[in-house]
């Protein structure tokens, strides 16, 4: 069930073009990537919407890698450079970790630092 809700996320924000065959194993292995990322203890469905939009934004990821064959920003030929806008300065997949900072085996936080 929740492989088919991070399916349906990734196929809309894919579009309309998006293979979902090619979605499907995508988006089963983003899942079981974020549940890796879990505290021990927490389920995925203890993060609400956040662990499906952060499973979905890792496949897509890893679908955007996969038709742009990695991760080339810019290329130079010559006189002319070609250069790949990225959205909002922050990949899918670091979006996906700062989602789901909360529910991070890894995540911390500084309290207060003496000086």
């Amino acid at each position: 069930m929740l492989t088919q809700e991070i399916l349906a996320l990734a196929g809309r924000m894919a579009g309309e073009g998006a293979d979902r065959e090619v979605l499907l194993p995508l988006c089963q292995t983003a899942r079981q990537e974020a549940e890796r990322w879990l505290k021990p203890g927490i389920a995925p469905e203890d993060c609400g919407p956040a662990f499906a939009l952060a499973a979905a934004w890792l496949a897509l990821d890893g679908l955007e890698t996969g038709q742009n064959g990695g991760s080339v920003s810019s290329f130079t030929a010559g006189e002319l450079t070609i250069r790949r806008q990225a959205g909002g300065g922050k990949d899918l997949r670091e979006r996906a970790w700062a989602l789901l900072a909360p529910y991070r085996r890894d995540s911390f936080c500084f309290q207060g630092v003496r000086g």
